[in-house]
């Protein structure tokens, strides 16, 4: 079990103190509704030196109807999206957020997809700084160099849309669905054309990987929930889905922290599965682990 792949905002503002040009901070605040709110509000205000990154446009691909509302991204051309931010193979990328790392996670499991182990998620984000004490300012941060990362060998695994209609039903492979629970059971459904799941799906919401502050959970406690999750699957067995494939990466990462390491994404998640002619869905509670 490791807390590696997150950073507390007393150990960030240390590392800024020590070496801040081997850092660089990542606002990743995004509205799923209000495409264009993360941006307006890292205007007012964000961590010292912050660059604002966009999933809808930095950290998504090309859209074309049936892919889903934020497919992946061509990996050159992120790995050349870090570069442009100044990124070099040893610096510590910090994803930040104000929603309990569920857009950082975003960019925490793209940047190890093209090879960049140096990242993490600060936990509890922007009012964990805060409430530390820390200052925001609204002042832009000095363009950086042209960073020389170069795309390394991938340190996740995905799966695509072929992949999961060859594996459903399969008894090796366990789909666990990160939207919130009412989205899951096919209620309240404002974001894609279609309720419910991928048939044979389990559902772990993101707010059950978190405390009430917004913080995550202590590792050995994740590590407890997550096997009770897993049951008799071993994790290579576990895609992580989700509406758009942005909240799946938070439950790859608290996978990692609570050292289960394995489990694979598919990116274009619960939008890209929905928009296929004919495909099977369900409504409901989760089916039963174990």
């Amino acid at each position: 079990m490791s807390s590696s792949f997150l950073i507390t905002a007393q150990a960030l503002q240390a590392r800024l103190a020590q070496n801040p040009e081997n850092v660089l901070i990542c606002d990743c605040r995004f509205d799923l509704v209000d495409p264009d709110l993360g941006k307006r509000v890292y205007e007012v205000s964000h961590l010292p030196g912050a660059v604002y990154v966009d999933l809808g446009r930095a950290l998504s691909g090309t859209k074309n109807g049936l892919n889903g509302r934020h497919p992946l991204p061509k990996a050159d051309v992120f790995a050349q999206y870090l570069a442009d931010l100044g990124v070099n193979q040893d610096t510590l990328i910090v994803a930040a957020d104000a929603q309990g790392g569920l857009y950082g996670s975003r960019l925490w499991w793209l940047a190890r997809w093209v090879g960049h182990a140096n990242v993490v998620v600060l936990d509890g984000g922007m009012p964990a700084w805060e409430k530390a004490g820390y200052t925001l300012t609204a002042a832009k941060p000095t363009a950086r160099s042209l960073g020389h990362f170069k795309r390394g060998a991938s340190l996740v695994s995905s799966v695509d849309l072929a992949n999961m209609q060859a594996g459903l039903g399969r008894a090796d492979r366990l789909i666990v669905d990160a939207r919130a629970g009412d989205r899951f059971q096919g209620q309240n459904e404002t974001l894609d054309a279609k309720a419910g799941h991928i048939p044979g799906s389990a559902s772990r919401p993101v707010k059950e990987n978190l405390n009430d502050d917004g913080t995550f959970k202590a590792p050995e406690v994740l590590r407890a929930e997550l096997t009770k999750l897993l049951g008799a699957h071993p994790v290579k067995d576990l895609v992580a889905s989700c509406g758009s494939g942005v909240s799946a990466c938070h439950l790859l990462l608290v996978l990692e922290v609570a050292g289960l390491s394995g489990g694979a994404l598919y990116g274009g998640s619960w939008s890209e599965w929905s928009s296929q002619p004919n495909a099977p869905i369900e409504t409901g509670p989760s089916r039963v682990i174990g």
